[in-house]
This record gives C-alpha cells, sequence and structure tokens, in this order.
C-alpha cells in the first residue's frame, strides 16, 4: 500500500510482552531507526504506566529513533508522530472526516480515543510507542474516569486492515513528517497540528496530579506546551491530561 521509507528497519514480531520494553531491550544494538511492531502483546501500556488493552488485531509498535535532541526537543516528536498517525487513517479510510488531535499525544475519530502516542527516553535512543484500535475498543469501564471513550477504526469507519499492513502507511507517513521537523523545525509541525486540534478555542480541563486547571485552549506555543486562557490570566501547560 505504501513503499517503505528509506533509512528504516522494520520488524514484525508475532508476541512480545511490549514493544516498548523490546524497544528498551534493543535500542543500544539498532544501527538505525527501527519500527517494532507486535502482533500480539501480553503486557501492554500506556501513560504513567497505565495498561493499555490491546486485543489482537489492533496496532501496537515503537519506533526507536537514535537522536541526540535534548529531552525538550524529543517531547516534540509526540506532534510528528500525531501527524503521522492522522495520515495514515486518512490513508487508509479515504476520509478525513471526524479525525482530530487531542493534546498531547492523542488521536480521535468521531470524538472517541482512536490511538494513542508514548514517548520513553532510552539513553542516545527516542523511543515513540504508538497503540491504535484498529479492530476493537476498550470497553467504557477499562478506561480512565471522564475520559474520552474510545472507539475503533473498524466500528466508525467500517475498514478493516491488518497491524502490519497498516505499519507500512503509518511509517511511511512518519518519515515526511520527521524529515520536515528535522528541515525546518516545529514551526510547520506545529501549525499542522494546529490546524487538526481537536477543541481549540473551547474550554478544557487540564489534570495534573491532584491539581486542576479550566480554560479555553488557546492554542500550542512553540515548546509545545498547551496555551489555556483562564479566570486568572493565560498559562502554558507543558505536561497534563486534558479532559473536555
Amino acid at each position: 500500500m505504501s513503499e517503505w521509507p528509506l533509512g528504516y528497519a522494520r520488524q514484525v514480531l508475532a508476541e512480545v510482552d511490549s514493544t516498548m520494553a523490546e524497544a528498551g531491550r534493543q535500542a543500544t544494538s539498532l544501527a538505525g531507526p527501527t519500527w517494532i511492531c507486535a502482533l500480539h502483546q501480553t503486557a501492554a501500556r500506556g501513560r504513567r504506566g497505565r495498561v493499555w488493552v490491546n486485543p489482537e488485531g489492533n496496532f501496537a509498535a515503537t519506533l526507536v529513533l537514535p537522536t541526540s535532541d535534548a529531552p525538550e526537543k524529543r517531547a516534540l516528536r509526540s506532534f510528528v508522530a500525531a501527524l503521522a498517525l492522522f495520515d495514515a487513517l486518512v490513508a487508509v479510510s479515504g476520509r478525513v472526516e471526524g479525525l482530530t488531535l487531542k493534546w498531547p499525544n492523542d488521536v480521535l475519530l468521531t470524538g472517541g480515543k482512536v490511538a494513542g502516542i508514548l514517548l520513553e527516553s532510552i539513553g542516545a535512543h527516542l523511543a515513540i510507542g504508538i497503540g491504535v484500535n484498529l479492530i476493537a475498543a476498550p470497553a467504557s469501564s477499562e478506561v480512565e474516569e471522564h475520559a474520552v471513550p474510545p472507539v475503533s477504526v473498524l466500528s466508525a469507519l467500517g475498514v478493516e486492515i491488518a497491524p502490519d499492513a497498516f505499519l507500512d502507511v503509518l511509517a511511511a507517513a512518519y518519515a515526511r513528517h520527521e524529515a520536515q521537523f528535522m528541515t525546518y523545525g516545529f514551526a510547520p509541525i506545529r501549525a499542522a497540528w494546529l490546524a487538526r486540534a481537536a477543541r481549540l478555542g473551547g474550554v478544557v480541563t487540564a489534570r495534573m496530579g491532584d491539581r486542576e486547571v479550566t480554560g479555553t485552549f488557546e492554542t500550542v506555543d512553540a515548546d509545545g506546551r498547551i496555551v489555556l486562557n483562564t479566570t486568572t490570566g493565560r498559562q502554558a501547560i507543558a505536561a497534563a491530561d486534558i479532559f473536555f
């Protein structure tokens, strides 16, 4: 469906505990950027150590990217990955309606969460973990209270695609956005992400541990922080869970 991008290696594993854990085991031995995809995971995880429900047929992969970038620049790869996911979902479905990007690292489809992104540094490498509900979504009881309800590509769009086929489309899309990021910096990535942002101009709540900030989602700044216009002024937040 898509030509595999030059310079990226590809691994498709039948089963692994998690692609992020496998990335950690392999990182130092990899010669260059490498996609590790698993058809089945036995111990998948999401952000903040949460369990990631990953039934067989859904997509689970980690891109291991060698980089000397500082932590703040590494973090901007979540926007690169989000744009790649957006493009890949458009490519496999043939439609753009209902797709939006939720700060900092989710993709929404018809208002439900269809994909998530997890970034972790492994020494001189960055691991970009991506999970996509291709054929099935977790039950509402399996997600955090007040979180965006999950949805699958199959249920929302009627499109069925195998994980390894989706990997080919996603890898090609990621390579295009990564090249743009490396050549032109964050500015065009930021602009493209904002054009696809969920709830931009609307009221959202940022939850940081036991602290919450509610305000109008004004923009994402040049450092990737969400900017909320609150009753006490504008606040730029670097890390939080966002609730609508």
